[in-house]
Formats: C-alpha cells, sequence, structure tokens
C-alpha cells in the first residue's frame, strides 16, 4: 500500500480556537469547512480538527479518552482495504460507497486504536 499524504486529526469541541492555535503555532492557514478545519503550511495539509460536541480533554498522562487518530491517504481503497485487515486491522465502519471519487472508512489497529483510510 503506498500512503500518498497523512494526516493527523484532533477532536475539538471548538473549531475555530483548535485550528488558530495550530495554524499559529504551524505558521499556517485555516480551510474550514462546517465540521472539519484543514490547517496548511506552505500550502500542504499537516494537521486537522474535526468537531466532537462532546469533547472531553484528556486527563493526561495515563488519561482517557483517545483524542488523536490518523487519516492516511491512499490511491486504491480496495488494495489498500485488504493489506491493512490482513496486516491485523478492524474494519470500524465502511464508506457508504466505496466507488465514490473521494472518501473514508475506519479502522481500528491491533490494540484498538482509530485510524481512516481516505482517498480523493
Amino acid at each position: 500500500m503506498r500512503i500518498s499524504r497523512q494526516t493527523i486529526v484532533f477532536d475539538a469541541a471548538d473549531l475555530a480556537a483548535e485550528s488558530a492555535f495550530w495554524a499559529g503555532l504551524l505558521g499556517g492557514a485555516v480551510s474550514a469547512e462546517d465540521d472539519w478545519h484543514t490547517v496548511s503550511v506552505d500550502g500542504e495539509p499537516r494537521v486537522a480538527v474535526q468537531l466532537a460536541p462532546g469533547h472531553i480533554p484528556p486527563q493526561w498522562p495515563g488519561g482517557m479518552p483517545q483524542q488523536i487518530h490518523l487519516d492516511l491517504f491512499v490511491d486504491d481503497i480496495a488494495s489498500a482495504h485488504e493489506e491493512a485487515l490482513a496486516l491485523g486491522a478492524r474494519l470500524l465502519r465502511a464508506a457508504d460507497d466505496p466507488a465514490a471519487s473521494s472518501g473514508f472508512q475506519v479502522y481500528a489497529d491491533p490494540a484498538g486504536h482509530p485510524f481512516c483510510l481516505c482517498w480523493g
């Protein structure tokens, strides 16, 4: 599987505050959608923030809940899906239309950490 891009995604109740923070810290710019903001630096996406209205900040160290996941962009979702499963991933949520020009599927690694295989 060839990963063409990866994005670290933060959950947050306040998208504007979180994305503005990361844009300022990284020297980037925010591209905003209703429930998703992308922070790009020099035109390249670096981090994203997704709306999580019930977001509870972690009680680090050793706290709960999971706050970050990886978005891995692939060229061929069908082959990437098969490879991820063969490596021990579990499909948590399938795309409504895997044949769509863009989309994502949610998986868990063997330890249960979530990640998305994205395309488009």
